[in-house]
């Protein structure tokens, strides 16, 4: 429970993960979730960050990182982190295999209510932990809302497995968002569209003004109607897991000062450089300046 209101740029919200990444190179183990990983890119282009999370008490290692970073967490201790396993057969990003142990459980209105931001980002792994009353209790903030589709549209089985299924509340909970985030294989399990750009316009018209689609080369963004595009130029792939989260987290907190197009060059360079490397983006704003202003600065994004 959180008991006095403190005021922030981007606040981002979701259960912390402990992940499990099995790849061609070997198996490794991070500090996962879209909280994770959104609160610090957020955190990069100097924006004053609040993460609300929940996990297990014996990974409160990651409340303190989070601190010692300057983002302000306000952490639920439950019984277990959410214990998530990431297999990529290939060396594409967008194909993975995915399975979850145990959850750290729902958030509630409560856990959200105290907060004020001028925006939020929703990062739930999938669903069931993000219920619809949250949402709508976060709706009644004056701040622009941010969603990611994975949260919604994967659901887990039995066995672990996850596993994307039509999504009942998709148009209820699209009208009360403002920025969808989805990537190539979610925007079309959504819309029946294998093509990204009108996969993109299928979603818009459902509610959210704004929709990033992320695939493996970049990121497709529709803001009011028209459409940009961003590749990415990373060193390697090493650090693809958290690619979405951090897309995300760095386009909103870009698009409290800036236009759509603008807002999608920061978050291409901030996704670009946390690519290369595991864990969440820890680069300084210069190195994400410089690579705006070498690859970024002169391209034209509209399609």
């Amino acid at each position: 429970m959180i008991d006095e209101t403190q005021q922030f740029d981007v606040a981002t919200l979701g259960n912390y993960t402990k992940d499990t990444i099995v790849t061609a190179a070997g198996t490794t183990h991070a500090d996962g979730g879209g909280v994770n990983y959104s609160a610090h890119a957020a955190l990069s282009l100097g924006r004053k960050v609040a993460a609300i999370m929940r996990l297990a008490a014996e990974d409160f290692h990651v409340v303190r990182a989070l601190e010692e970073a300057g983002v302000t967490v306000f952490a639920t201790a439950t019984p277990s982190s959410t214990l998530m396993r990431l297999e990529y057969p290939t060396d594409n990003p967008d194909e993975r295999v995915l399975t979850v142990a145990a959850t750290a459980g729902a958030f509630t209105p409560d856990q959200v209510l105290a907060v004020d931001a001028r925006a939020f980002i929703i990062s739930p792994s999938f669903r069931g932990e993000m219920p619809s009353e949250t949402i709508r209790a976060l709706r009644q903030k004056d701040a622009m809302i941010s969603a990611d589709a994975q949260g919604f549209i994967r659901v887990r089985h039995p066995d672990g497995r996850l596993e994307h299924l039509p999504w009942p509340e998709q148009k209820e909970i699209l009208g009360l968002i403002d920025i969808l985030k989805a990537d190539v294989v979610e925007a079309e399990a959504m819309t029946g569209a294998a093509d990204i750009k009108r996969a993109a316009e299928a979603l818009a018209a459902q509610g959210p003004r704004e929709v990033i689609i992320t695939h493996r080369d970049g990121i497709v963004l529709l803001a009011d109607g028209q459409l940009f595009e961003a590749d990415f130029h990373a060193e390697s792939m090493l650090g693809r897991s958290g690619r979405g989260d951090t897309c995300v987290g760095s386009y909103v907190a870009a698009r409290l000062e800036h236009p759509p197009e603008e807002a999608l060059r920061w978050s291409a360079a901030v996704t670009s450089l946390k690519i290369a490397v595991p864990g969440p983006i820890r680069r300084r704003r210069e190195d994400i300046v410089d690579l705006i202003e070498r690859k970024y600065r002169s391209a034209a994004l509209t399609v």
